[in-house]
């Protein structure tokens, strides 16, 4: 079986993330039995009005943000959500995730980035109290999640590369859904979401990619391509 996976963001191939990606979906690929083809697309690409995504299995919003347009971005992460496509949103994709699920589902009109916008009042996504670049944690997930299905575990050690993440502001509206927290690390704060009602709409602040660079396939990966896979005979080519 063929499928296909659009990688949204700004290819750099100095990003450990980026370098990691292709790795991670091959040994996903490999390990699945499927004929597994990515593209990277620029956001600058995406037309917000018509992303142009037809005919992919799967979206994958990868790390190494600002992106070169932020409203590429959140159209293809839009795009996978309202039409029930396999998302995958890592670091940066995280951010935008939450960015594009707060104007959509929680009605705030112009959710800002405080990377983007410094001087906003009260940012969705804002600095972190500690900068996670270049470090590694644990993460504990929420039972019953996609994410614990994915790990098969209660936790897992997990690597970064990031200094923004949710306001601790905006997690109120993760408890009314249909987005809700899915992992935390040991100081309470947010480091996944997924989507109620969606196939497998997910994301982490941190990079589980970067196991692929020791030879591990990362889970969620896994669980990421399997879903593309098992809706790819039903979407339109």
């Amino acid at each position: 079986m063929s499928v296909r996976i659009a990688l949204v963001g700004d290819h750099d191939p100095s990003a450990v993330a980026h370098r990691a990606i292709p790795a991670a979906l091959a040994l996903a690929g490999k390990a699945l039995d499927l004929d597994l083809e990515s593209k990277w697309v620029g956001t600058e690409t995406v037309d917000p009005s018509a992303p142009g995504l037809a005919g992919f299995d799967g979206v994958w919003c990868v790390p190494a943000s600002p992106y070169r347009s932020t409203g590429g971005a959140l159209a293809a992460i839009r795009w996978a959500r309202e039409r029930g496509v396999p998302f995958l949103g890592t670091c940066g994709g995280f951010q935008h995730a939450v960015l594009e699920c707060a104007a959509a589902l929680w009605g705030i009109p112009f959710p800002a980035h405080a990377e983007l916008d410094p001087g906003a009042a009260d940012p969705v996504i804002a600095p972190l109290a500690c900068a996670l670049v270049e470090k590694g944690g644990r993460v504990r997930f929420v039972a019953g999640s996609t994410l614990a299905s994915a790990y098969g575990t209660a936790s897992a050690i997990e690597e970064y590369h990031c200094s923004y993440g949710m306001s601790p502001r905006s997690r109120p509206h993760l408890d009314a859904g249909p987005l809700r927290a899915a992992a935390w690390d040991d100081d309470g704060d947010v480091r996944g979401v997924e989507l109620d009602g969606h196939p497998f709409f997910v994301a982490t602040l941190f990079q589980p990619e970067r196991g692929a660079l020791r030879g591990v396939l990362p889970p969620l990966v896994r669980a990421f391509v399997a879903a593309a896979g098992s809706g790819a005979p039903c979407r339109a080519r």
